[in-house]
Protein backbone atom coordinates (compact mmCIF):
# COMPACT_ATOMS: atom_id res chain seq x y z
CA UNK A 1 0.00 0.00 0.00
CA UNK A 2 1.38 3.46 -0.85
CA UNK A 3 2.57 5.21 2.30
CA UNK A 4 0.58 8.40 2.72
CA UNK A 5 2.64 11.58 2.79
CA UNK A 6 2.32 14.15 5.53
CA UNK A 7 0.14 16.32 3.28
CA UNK A 8 -2.11 13.38 2.34
CA UNK A 9 -2.53 12.46 6.01
CA UNK A 10 -3.33 16.08 6.86
CA UNK A 11 -6.08 16.20 4.19
CA UNK A 12 -7.49 12.88 5.39
CA UNK A 13 -7.52 14.08 9.00
CA UNK A 14 -9.17 17.40 8.12
CA UNK A 15 -11.91 15.72 6.08
CA UNK A 16 -12.47 13.06 8.74
CA UNK A 17 -13.06 15.70 11.40
CA UNK A 18 -15.42 17.66 9.14
CA UNK A 19 -17.29 14.55 7.97
CA UNK A 20 -17.96 13.19 11.44
CA UNK A 21 -18.85 16.57 12.94
CA UNK A 22 -20.88 18.11 10.08
CA UNK A 23 -21.77 15.56 7.39
CA UNK A 24 -22.81 12.70 9.68
CA UNK A 25 -25.02 14.91 11.84
CA UNK A 26 -27.98 15.05 9.45
CA UNK A 27 -27.35 11.89 7.40
CA UNK A 28 -30.22 9.84 8.86
CA UNK A 29 -32.69 12.75 8.56
CA UNK A 30 -31.66 13.45 4.97
CA UNK A 31 -32.11 9.77 4.15
CA UNK A 32 -35.59 9.76 5.66
CA UNK A 33 -36.77 12.98 3.99
CA UNK A 34 -34.80 12.62 0.73
CA UNK A 35 -33.32 16.11 1.36
CA UNK A 36 -30.46 17.10 -0.94
CA UNK A 37 -27.38 18.05 1.16
CA UNK A 38 -26.99 21.48 -0.47
CA UNK A 39 -25.70 23.29 2.62
CA UNK A 40 -23.18 20.55 3.39
CA UNK A 41 -21.95 20.53 -0.21
CA UNK A 42 -21.49 24.30 -0.07
CA UNK A 43 -19.25 23.89 2.97
CA UNK A 44 -17.39 21.10 1.18
CA UNK A 45 -16.84 23.47 -1.73
CA UNK A 46 -15.33 26.03 0.64
CA UNK A 47 -12.99 23.33 1.93
CA UNK A 48 -11.91 22.53 -1.65
CA UNK A 49 -13.54 19.09 -1.80
CA UNK A 50 -15.67 19.55 -4.92
CA UNK A 51 -12.81 19.89 -7.40
CA UNK A 52 -9.93 18.27 -5.56
CA UNK A 53 -7.86 17.16 -8.56
CA UNK A 54 -8.45 20.38 -10.52
CA UNK A 55 -5.46 22.79 -10.57
CA UNK A 56 -5.64 25.93 -8.45
CA UNK A 57 -5.86 28.13 -11.57
CA UNK A 58 -9.28 26.62 -12.34
CA UNK A 59 -10.71 26.87 -8.83
CA UNK A 60 -9.65 23.43 -7.59
CA UNK A 61 -7.36 22.18 -4.84
CA UNK A 62 -4.61 20.70 -7.01
CA UNK A 63 -4.63 17.51 -4.93
CA UNK A 64 -3.51 14.08 -6.09
CA UNK A 65 -5.74 11.03 -6.56
CA UNK A 66 -4.64 9.39 -3.30
CA UNK A 67 -5.67 12.48 -1.31
CA UNK A 68 -8.96 12.53 -3.20
CA UNK A 69 -9.95 8.90 -2.54
CA UNK A 70 -8.90 9.23 1.10
CA UNK A 71 -11.15 12.29 1.46
CA UNK A 72 -14.03 10.67 -0.44
CA UNK A 73 -13.89 7.59 1.82
CA UNK A 74 -14.22 9.83 4.88
CA UNK A 75 -17.29 11.60 3.44
CA UNK A 76 -18.83 8.20 2.55
CA UNK A 77 -18.19 6.99 6.10
CA UNK A 78 -20.46 9.81 7.29
CA UNK A 79 -23.04 9.91 4.47
CA UNK A 80 -22.92 7.85 1.27
CA UNK A 81 -25.51 10.05 -0.46
CA UNK A 82 -23.31 13.13 0.01
CA UNK A 83 -20.27 11.16 -1.14
CA UNK A 84 -21.84 10.11 -4.45
CA UNK A 85 -22.50 13.77 -5.33
CA UNK A 86 -18.87 14.59 -4.48
CA UNK A 87 -17.67 11.61 -6.53
CA UNK A 88 -19.59 12.46 -9.70
CA UNK A 89 -18.59 16.12 -9.40
CA UNK A 90 -14.88 15.34 -9.04
CA UNK A 91 -14.27 12.17 -11.03
CA UNK A 92 -16.54 12.56 -14.03
CA UNK A 93 -17.71 16.16 -14.42
CA UNK A 94 -14.66 18.21 -13.38
CA UNK A 95 -12.11 15.81 -14.84
CA UNK A 96 -13.88 15.63 -18.20
CA UNK A 97 -13.83 19.42 -18.46
CA UNK A 98 -10.23 19.57 -17.26
CA UNK A 99 -8.97 17.05 -19.83
CA UNK A 100 -11.14 17.92 -22.82
CA UNK A 101 -12.36 21.49 -22.30
CA UNK A 102 -11.08 24.55 -24.12
CA UNK A 103 -9.55 27.36 -22.02
CA UNK A 104 -12.82 29.28 -22.39
CA UNK A 105 -14.92 26.27 -21.31
CA UNK A 106 -12.70 25.74 -18.28
CA UNK A 107 -13.10 29.34 -17.17
CA UNK A 108 -16.84 29.38 -17.79
CA UNK A 109 -17.86 25.92 -16.55
CA UNK A 110 -15.01 24.26 -14.63
CA UNK A 111 -14.15 27.08 -12.22
CA UNK A 112 -17.62 27.31 -10.61
CA UNK A 113 -17.85 23.50 -10.49
CA UNK A 114 -14.42 23.05 -8.92
CA UNK A 115 -15.00 25.64 -6.20
CA UNK A 116 -18.39 24.15 -5.37
CA UNK A 117 -20.57 27.08 -6.45
CA UNK A 118 -22.31 24.84 -8.99
CA UNK A 119 -23.32 21.16 -8.90
CA UNK A 120 -22.63 19.10 -12.02
CA UNK A 121 -24.07 15.94 -13.59
CA UNK A 122 -23.08 13.58 -16.40
CA UNK A 123 -25.78 12.30 -18.79
CA UNK A 124 -24.74 9.01 -20.41
CA UNK A 125 -27.26 6.32 -19.42
CA UNK A 126 -30.60 6.07 -21.24
CA UNK A 127 -33.77 3.98 -20.76
CA UNK A 128 -32.46 1.38 -23.24
CA UNK A 129 -28.72 2.07 -23.04
CA UNK A 130 -26.95 1.34 -19.78
CA UNK A 131 -23.98 -1.02 -20.03
CA UNK A 132 -24.06 -0.59 -23.82
CA UNK A 133 -23.63 3.18 -24.42
CA UNK A 134 -23.37 2.69 -28.20
CA UNK A 135 -27.11 1.86 -28.12
CA UNK A 136 -28.02 5.35 -26.92
CA UNK A 137 -30.56 7.14 -29.08
CA UNK A 138 -30.12 10.77 -27.99
CA UNK A 139 -29.10 12.76 -31.07
CA UNK A 140 -27.31 16.04 -31.70
CA UNK A 141 -27.84 17.47 -35.19
CA UNK A 142 -25.66 20.30 -36.39
CA UNK A 143 -27.62 23.42 -37.33
CA UNK A 144 -25.37 26.33 -38.21
CA UNK A 145 -23.51 27.45 -35.08
CA UNK A 146 -25.57 25.13 -32.85
CA UNK A 147 -26.52 21.52 -32.22
CA UNK A 148 -30.13 20.43 -31.68
CA UNK A 149 -30.36 17.78 -28.95
CA UNK A 150 -33.23 15.29 -28.70
CA UNK A 151 -33.52 12.34 -26.33
CA UNK A 152 -33.89 11.17 -22.73
CA UNK A 153 -31.19 10.34 -20.21
CA UNK A 154 -32.00 8.13 -17.22
CA UNK A 155 -30.63 7.49 -13.71
CA UNK A 156 -28.65 10.74 -13.71
CA UNK A 157 -27.07 11.50 -10.33
CA UNK A 158 -27.78 15.10 -9.21
CA UNK A 159 -30.01 15.58 -12.29
CA UNK A 160 -32.48 17.74 -10.37
CA UNK A 161 -29.93 19.85 -8.49
CA UNK A 162 -27.22 20.19 -11.13
CA UNK A 163 -26.84 23.50 -12.94
CA UNK A 164 -24.27 22.19 -15.44
CA UNK A 165 -24.65 18.85 -17.23
CA UNK A 166 -22.31 17.04 -19.61
CA UNK A 167 -24.46 15.09 -22.08
CA UNK A 168 -23.48 12.52 -24.69
CA UNK A 169 -25.41 12.31 -27.97
CA UNK A 170 -24.99 10.75 -31.40
CA UNK A 171 -23.72 13.13 -34.06
CA UNK A 172 -23.14 10.33 -36.62
CA UNK A 173 -25.12 7.09 -36.26
CA UNK A 174 -23.03 5.26 -38.86
CA UNK A 175 -19.78 5.66 -36.88
CA UNK A 176 -21.15 3.82 -33.80
CA UNK A 177 -18.99 4.70 -30.74
CA UNK A 178 -16.92 7.11 -32.84
CA UNK A 179 -20.12 8.95 -33.73
CA UNK A 180 -20.90 9.99 -30.13
CA UNK A 181 -20.12 13.54 -29.02
CA UNK A 182 -20.35 15.35 -25.67
CA UNK A 183 -21.93 18.71 -24.86
CA UNK A 184 -22.07 21.01 -21.85
CA UNK A 185 -25.68 22.06 -21.24
CA UNK A 186 -26.80 24.45 -18.53
CA UNK A 187 -30.04 24.29 -16.57
CA UNK A 188 -32.53 26.77 -17.98
CA UNK A 189 -31.62 26.13 -21.62
CA UNK A 190 -34.91 26.01 -23.63
CA UNK A 191 -35.84 22.42 -24.48
CA UNK A 192 -33.97 20.96 -21.49
CA UNK A 193 -36.00 19.78 -18.51
CA UNK A 194 -35.75 17.43 -15.57
CA UNK A 195 -38.10 14.45 -15.82
CA UNK A 196 -39.02 11.68 -13.40
CA UNK A 197 -37.23 11.67 -10.03
CA UNK A 198 -36.52 8.11 -8.86
CA UNK A 199 -37.69 6.83 -5.46
CA UNK A 200 -34.69 4.70 -4.51
CA UNK A 201 -33.77 1.98 -2.03
CA UNK A 202 -30.66 3.84 -0.85
CA UNK A 203 -28.64 7.02 -1.37
CA UNK A 204 -31.97 8.74 -0.88
CA UNK A 205 -30.57 12.22 -0.23
CA UNK A 206 -28.91 12.14 -3.66
CA UNK A 207 -31.43 12.78 -6.43
CA UNK A 208 -31.47 10.47 -9.47
CA UNK A 209 -33.56 11.68 -12.40
CA UNK A 210 -34.42 11.62 -16.07
CA UNK A 211 -33.12 14.48 -18.20
CA UNK A 212 -35.25 15.28 -21.24
CA UNK A 213 -34.05 17.13 -24.35
CA UNK A 214 -36.65 18.30 -26.87
CA UNK A 215 -35.19 20.37 -29.69
CA UNK A 216 -32.69 21.74 -27.18
CA UNK A 217 -30.39 24.17 -28.99
CA UNK A 218 -26.82 24.11 -27.68
CA UNK A 219 -24.15 26.47 -29.08
CA UNK A 220 -21.37 24.66 -30.93
CA UNK A 221 -18.78 26.22 -28.61
CA UNK A 222 -20.34 24.10 -25.82
CA UNK A 223 -19.37 20.85 -27.50
CA UNK A 224 -16.79 19.19 -25.24
CA UNK A 225 -13.82 17.85 -27.17
CA UNK A 226 -13.93 17.08 -30.88
CA UNK A 227 -17.00 15.77 -32.66
CA UNK A 228 -17.02 12.00 -32.18
CA UNK A 229 -14.95 12.14 -28.97
CA UNK A 230 -17.89 11.69 -26.57
CA UNK A 231 -17.41 7.96 -26.03
CA UNK A 232 -13.74 8.48 -25.15
CA UNK A 233 -14.67 11.28 -22.74
CA UNK A 234 -17.24 9.06 -21.03
CA UNK A 235 -14.95 6.04 -20.75
CA UNK A 236 -12.05 8.09 -19.39
CA UNK A 237 -14.39 9.68 -16.85
CA UNK A 238 -15.69 6.27 -15.80
CA UNK A 239 -12.14 5.02 -15.12
CA UNK A 240 -11.73 7.80 -12.55
CA UNK A 241 -15.28 7.32 -11.33
CA UNK A 242 -14.68 3.65 -10.63
CA UNK A 243 -11.87 4.46 -8.20
CA UNK A 244 -14.40 6.80 -6.61
CA UNK A 245 -16.93 3.97 -6.20
CA UNK A 246 -14.21 1.90 -4.53
CA UNK A 247 -13.56 4.81 -2.15
CA UNK A 248 -17.25 5.13 -1.33
CA UNK A 249 -17.44 1.38 -0.72
CA UNK A 250 -14.47 1.45 1.65
CA UNK A 251 -15.96 4.35 3.60
CA UNK A 252 -19.40 2.78 4.04
CA UNK A 253 -17.89 -0.61 4.92
CA UNK A 254 -15.61 0.94 7.55
CA UNK A 255 -18.59 2.74 9.08
CA UNK A 256 -20.50 -0.57 9.22
CA UNK A 257 -17.55 -2.35 10.84
CA UNK A 258 -17.03 0.38 13.45
CA UNK A 259 -20.76 0.40 14.29
CA UNK A 260 -20.67 -3.41 14.64
CA UNK A 261 -17.64 -3.43 16.95
CA UNK A 262 -19.31 -0.80 19.14
CA UNK A 263 -22.62 -2.69 19.25
CA UNK A 264 -21.19 -6.16 19.93
CA UNK A 265 -19.12 -4.85 22.85
CA UNK A 266 -22.27 -3.42 24.48
CA UNK A 267 -24.76 -6.19 23.68
CA UNK A 268 -24.86 -9.00 26.27
CA UNK A 269 -26.25 -12.52 25.85
CA UNK A 270 -25.71 -15.61 28.00
CA UNK A 271 -24.13 -13.45 30.70
CA UNK A 272 -21.41 -11.80 28.61
CA UNK A 273 -20.73 -9.38 25.79
CA UNK A 274 -21.39 -11.02 22.42
CA UNK A 275 -17.99 -9.67 21.33
CA UNK A 276 -16.51 -12.44 23.53
CA UNK A 277 -17.93 -15.24 21.34
CA UNK A 278 -15.33 -16.65 18.99
CA UNK A 279 -17.74 -17.19 16.09
CA UNK A 280 -18.73 -13.53 16.11
CA UNK A 281 -15.14 -12.32 16.56
CA UNK A 282 -14.12 -14.25 13.46
CA UNK A 283 -16.93 -12.64 11.47
CA UNK A 284 -15.59 -9.23 12.51
CA UNK A 285 -12.05 -10.33 11.56
CA UNK A 286 -13.23 -11.35 8.08
CA UNK A 287 -14.98 -7.99 7.66
CA UNK A 288 -11.76 -6.14 8.57
CA UNK A 289 -9.68 -8.21 6.14
CA UNK A 290 -12.20 -7.58 3.35
CA UNK A 291 -12.05 -3.80 3.94
CA UNK A 292 -8.25 -3.78 4.09
CA UNK A 293 -7.99 -5.65 0.78
CA UNK A 294 -10.40 -3.23 -0.91
CA UNK A 295 -8.50 -0.24 0.47
CA UNK A 296 -5.25 -1.64 -0.98
CA UNK A 297 -6.84 -2.01 -4.44
CA UNK A 298 -8.30 1.51 -4.24
CA UNK A 299 -4.98 3.10 -3.26
CA UNK A 300 -3.03 1.08 -5.84
CA UNK A 301 -5.33 2.31 -8.63
CA UNK A 302 -5.11 5.90 -7.36
CA UNK A 303 -1.30 5.66 -7.19
CA UNK A 304 -1.17 4.44 -10.80
CA UNK A 305 -3.32 7.39 -11.81
CA UNK A 306 -0.98 9.78 -9.97
CA UNK A 307 2.00 8.27 -11.80
CA UNK A 308 0.30 8.86 -15.16
CA UNK A 309 0.01 5.16 -15.95
CA UNK A 310 -2.93 3.43 -17.63
CA UNK A 311 -5.15 2.45 -14.70
CA UNK A 312 -8.27 1.18 -16.51
CA UNK A 313 -7.90 -2.44 -15.37
CA UNK A 314 -6.85 -1.50 -11.83
CA UNK A 315 -9.82 0.87 -11.50
CA UNK A 316 -12.15 -1.92 -12.64
CA UNK A 317 -10.56 -4.34 -10.15
CA UNK A 318 -10.88 -1.85 -7.30
CA UNK A 319 -14.50 -1.07 -8.19
CA UNK A 320 -15.45 -4.74 -8.59
CA UNK A 321 -13.88 -5.98 -5.39
CA UNK A 322 -14.78 -3.01 -3.18
CA UNK A 323 -18.41 -2.78 -4.32
CA UNK A 324 -18.99 -6.49 -3.73
CA UNK A 325 -17.07 -6.27 -0.45
CA UNK A 326 -19.28 -3.52 0.97
CA UNK A 327 -22.38 -5.60 0.25
CA UNK A 328 -20.87 -8.52 2.19
CA UNK A 329 -19.71 -6.34 5.08
CA UNK A 330 -22.96 -4.41 5.53
CA UNK A 331 -24.95 -7.66 5.39
CA UNK A 332 -22.73 -9.10 8.13
CA UNK A 333 -23.13 -5.89 10.14
CA UNK A 334 -26.91 -6.36 10.14
CA UNK A 335 -26.49 -10.03 11.08
CA UNK A 336 -24.29 -9.11 14.04
CA UNK A 337 -26.79 -6.50 15.20
CA UNK A 338 -29.53 -9.15 15.20
CA UNK A 339 -33.09 -7.85 15.11
CA UNK A 340 -31.92 -4.34 15.94
CA UNK A 341 -29.95 -4.22 12.70
CA UNK A 342 -33.18 -4.47 10.76
CA UNK A 343 -34.57 -1.32 12.39
CA UNK A 344 -33.90 2.34 11.70
CA UNK A 345 -32.74 2.81 15.30
CA UNK A 346 -29.27 1.74 14.17
CA UNK A 347 -27.36 3.08 11.13
CA UNK A 348 -26.38 -0.31 9.67
CA UNK A 349 -29.70 -0.71 7.83
CA UNK A 350 -28.96 2.56 5.98
CA UNK A 351 -25.43 1.41 5.19
CA UNK A 352 -26.89 -1.83 3.78
CA UNK A 353 -29.38 0.03 1.57
CA UNK A 354 -26.82 2.59 0.41
CA UNK A 355 -24.27 -0.09 -0.49
CA UNK A 356 -26.55 -2.09 -2.77
CA UNK A 357 -26.19 0.16 -5.82
CA UNK A 358 -22.37 0.15 -5.75
CA UNK A 359 -22.23 -3.07 -7.80
CA UNK A 360 -24.54 -1.50 -10.40
CA UNK A 361 -23.75 2.12 -11.20
CA UNK A 362 -20.76 3.36 -13.22
CA UNK A 363 -20.48 -0.13 -14.69
CA UNK A 364 -22.00 -3.28 -13.18
CA UNK A 365 -19.83 -6.00 -11.64
CA UNK A 366 -20.37 -7.96 -14.84
CA UNK A 367 -19.03 -5.09 -16.95
CA UNK A 368 -15.98 -4.78 -14.66
CA UNK A 369 -15.25 -8.45 -15.28
CA UNK A 370 -15.49 -7.82 -19.03
CA UNK A 371 -13.03 -4.90 -18.74
CA UNK A 372 -10.60 -6.89 -16.57
CA UNK A 373 -10.67 -10.05 -18.70
CA UNK A 374 -10.29 -8.04 -21.93
CA UNK A 375 -7.12 -6.45 -20.53
CA UNK A 376 -5.76 -9.82 -19.37
CA UNK A 377 -6.25 -11.51 -22.74
CA UNK A 378 -5.00 -8.44 -24.61
CA UNK A 379 -1.81 -8.41 -22.52
CA UNK A 380 -1.42 -12.18 -23.03
CA UNK A 381 -1.49 -11.78 -26.83
CA UNK A 382 1.42 -9.32 -26.60
CA UNK A 383 3.66 -11.89 -24.88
Amino acid sequence: MPKLTEEQLMIQSMVREFARRVVAAGAADRDRTKSFPGDVLKQMGELGLMGMMVPLEYGGSGADAISYVSALSEIAYACAATAVVMSVQNSIVCESLLHFGTPEQKQRFLVPLANGEVIGAFGLTEPDAGSDPVSQTTTAERDGDSYILNGTKRFITSGKNAQTVIVTAKTDEAKRHKGISAFVVQKGTPGFQVGHVEDKLGLRASDTTDLIFENCRVPAEQRLGAEGQGFQIAMQGLDSGRIGIAAQSVGVAQAALDATVKYTQKRTQFGQSIAKFQGLRWMVADMAVDIAAARQLMLAAAAMKDRGENFTMQAAMAKLYASEMVNRVTAQAIQLHGGYGYTKDYPVERYYRDARVFTIYEGTSEIQRVVISNHIFKDQRKK
